[in-house]
């Protein structure tokens, strides 16, 4: 019989289950934490987010060079507006989701599971899905939109029957 693997999943902890059977107990087998998601902003940003690094560098493309102040406005170059692409909570998730479709995709190789079932928080399945491998994907049995991780393992299965159930309503 196939191995299935449950994960239940958000920005800050990842639980990995087996389960050989519906009638067969799940098993945990790892429980990833991201620990820069615990991170208060102070410990993670080193930096104070400024409009652009080195403002008054002439290195700088949005600083002064002399002559006319605005000579980057025809170049798309940033200006004293610029913004990162990404906060550094958002990155961090990202590195985790990273991290975690690493783990899936050594796993599927390895031959340690056939099918697998995904449950995260509405915000992290996004990322998540948007890093898994081809291969893992193809694996996805089921998704569910949902954060599980702090429910008990003698309940998840049952928390998971119910939310297919009302889904399918």
């Amino acid at each position: 019989m196939p191995t299935t693997w449950i994960i239940t999943a958000n920005a800050g902890r990842a639980r990995f289950f087996s389960e050989d059977g519906p009638a067969e107990p799940l098993q945990e087998l790892e429980d990833m934490i991201n620990n820069g998601a615990r991170l208060r902003t102070a410990e993670s940003e080193t930096d104070r987010l400024g409009p652009t690094s080195a403002g008054k560098s002439s290195h700088n493309i949005g600083g002064p060079q002399g002559g006319s102040g605005a000579h980057n406005v025809n170049a798309g170059a940033p200006n004293k507006q610029y913004e990162p692409n990404q906060t550094p909570a958002e990155h961090e998730t990202e590195l985790f989701a990273k991290e975690i479709a690493q783990f899936l995709l050594k796993s599927q190789q390895e031959g340690r599971y056939q099918n697998l079932v995904i449950s995260a928080s509405p915000q992290f399945l996004g990322t998540l899905r948007s890093n898994l491998d081809q291969h893992v994907k193809a694996a996805v049995k089921q998704e569910f939109n949902k954060d599980y991780t702090q429910v008990p393992l003698n309940q998840l299965r049952e928390q998971l029957q119910a939310h297919q159930a009302k889904s399918e309503e």
